[in-house]
């Protein structure tokens, strides 16, 4: 049997196994076998992520000991998913064989130890470096002294950071120039994105990160399906932050089950103006209270068995509220309607400053023209909010990459600072071994986002946007876990960073697709789909 010892062959091995996963699950089914389709799913997103790394592992020698590392530790996590479960998966015992002394000898603690503290270049190249240290400097200058406050307060996001980053032209970088915003229309603008969200998260996930992710979402929903006067009415708005929005899609008892959506939107008339009558509730509405007008998903088809091709999106526009809840009766507002809108805050145990709601409306008037592409938007919605969420998932982990990072320089710096039994923990095997770990998890979530960003830039890259979204989304939680072990007793107190970082990534698998659902039904669908039309 062949000897396999570089990293292009090793990657070679790990996906013929999962493309064997595949072919099992195909034949098996995905519903009968939800666990092997997770499994499948998530190793198909850590193979992908290691062939991201190629390119980068051939720039020098600190970068290659970078890529070995990731793909030798990727490859013993796939050996775990298989290990007596190799009928189920379709290979055979041997099936790591070939590849037993590459990762041997780069998960060696010596070999890993080696490489403590080198995170490696990001080559990014001038000008995403000029992005990198404008925002960089905007999460420091003005992120991070207040990231705590608002984290132990629950306070809310202080209206100089939205107007900061509107100087910027934060919210505009998916925009194009001729709708007010940055855009030009090539990959840079997706890589801007991913550079930016990741060094406003390093700030703070929940006051700086996200915040650029909702209009983000929007921006595309109305490029996908808004007519030309909607886009001109709209985009200049959320390019400027003249208007921010919250994303009003999940309901109580439907998440990411969209199709099931209940809230309703019935065809009316109201002081001589066409449009729709909005009744129901909906839920996990982040940023409800502040935002100028809400993305919402309704079923404008009374019949149910229509599913996803019986809804339709519309922009509401409301009055601002605080992070307490609010209460709007329509008739405070310009414009036809009597409906009333509450907004109920949920606490939740971190992603905090936005503030998340459970959104109630009754009778709620919103015009035809807010319908997204009119008329000819009806029952296109669930294709609309999907046009946004496919790019939130970039962005969701550009958000856990900023996160990571800033969990794994709070880790570092106090292994320098702490010493144990007369030297710095930063000298133990076991402390370099982690932070090793931690900044190639890091490294390799960051180069495969860069590709996946030029990949969407040519409108390709879906299920990979899916992919890098579960795969980093889970390493966010280990990396910043990590981290607060580093910190001993101290990471569990208040006093330090570590612990909300810690728990702001515990959300990232959870939004944006819950990690299970995301696996099940949209990455292994896909991957079954490749594989049957390739057969």
């Amino acid at each position: 049997m062949a000897d396999h010892s570089t990293p292009e062959s090793v990657i070679e091995v790990l996906e013929g196994i999962v493309t064997q996963g595949i072919a099992a699950l195909a034949g098996s089914g995905i519903d009968a076998n939800q666990v092997l389709a997770y499994d499948v799913a998530h190793a198909a997103a850590a193979t992908q992520t290691a062939r991201g790394l190629l390119s980068y592992s051939a720039k020098g020698e600190l970068e290659a000991n970078l890529t070995h590392a990731f793909i030798a530790d990727a490859a013993a996590e796939l050996a775990g998913k298989v290990f007596g479960r190799e009928q189920e998966w379709g290979v055979e015992p041997t099936a790591f064989d070939s590849i037993r002394t590459y990762v041997a000898a780069h998960r060696d603690p010596a070999f890993l130890a080696a490489l403590a503290g080198k995170q490696g270049p990001r080559h990014l190249g001038d000008d995403f470096e000029m992005v990198q240290d404008a925002f960089r400097r905007f999460a420091y200058e003005k992120l991070k002294p207040i990231a705590e406050h608002i984290h132990r307060t629950n306070g809310d996001i202080p209206e100089e950071i939205v107007t900061g980053l509107a100087e910027m032209g934060a919210f505009g970088l998916s925009i194009g120039e001729e709708y007010g915003g940055f855009a030009s229309g090539t990959d840079a603008d997706y890589i801007a994105m991913v550079v930016a969200t990741e060094e406003l998260s390093r700030g703070s996930l929940g006051a700086g990160g996200s915040l650029i992710t909702r209009p983000e979402i929007l921006a595309r929903a109305l490029e996908a399906g808004g007519t030309e006067e909607q886009k001109h009415e709209w985009l200049p708005k959320l390019a400027t932050a003249e208007i921010m929005n919250a994303v009003a899609v999940t309901e109580p008892d439907y998440g990411s089950d969209v199709a099931g959506v209940k809230v309703s939107a019935v065809a009316t008339t109201v002081d001589g103006v066409d449009g729709y009558l909005i009744n129901g509730v909906k839920t996990w509405c982040t940023y409800g209270a502040r935002a100028d007008v809400l993305m919402l998903l309704a079923r404008t088809d009374p019949d149910r068995t229509a599913g996803h091709r019986g809804l339709s999106m519309f922009i509401l526009p409301k009055l601002r509220g605080d992070g307490h809840g609010f209460e709007i009766a329509q008739s405070e507002m310009d414009g036809p309607g009597i409906g009333k809108m509450e907004g109920r805050p949920i606490d939740t145990i971190g992603y905090r400053g936005m503030h998340s709601y459970e959104v109630a409306l009754e009778d709620w008037f919103v015009p035809a023209k807010n319908l997204i592409g009119e008329e000819g938007g009806l029952g296109r919605g669930f294709y609309y909010q999907m046009a946004g969420f496919e790019n939130g998932r970039l962005q969701t982990a550009a958000r856990a990459i900023g996160v990571m990072q800033a969990a794994y320089e709070a880790a570092m710096q106090y292994a320098e600072d702490r010493k144990v039994f007369g030297q710095p923990i930063a000298e133990y095997q076991l402390t370099q071994a982690k932070l090793t770990r931690m900044a190639v998890l890091i490294q390799a979530a960051r180069q495969f986002s860069y590709e996946v960003a030029r990949m969407m830039a040519n409108g390709e890259g879906m299920l990979e946007a899916s992919l890098i979204k579960a795969y980093v989304c889970k390493a966010a939680e280990w990396v910043t876990r990590e981290a607060m072990q580093i910190h001993g007793g101290m990471g569990y107190a208040e006093e330090y960073d570590v612990s909300r970082y810690f728990v702001d990534a515990r959300v990232l698998s959870i939004f944006e697709g819950a990690d299970e659902t995301l696996c099940i039904k949209v990455i292994a669908r896909q991957l079954v789909a490749q594989h049957q039309k390739n057969a």
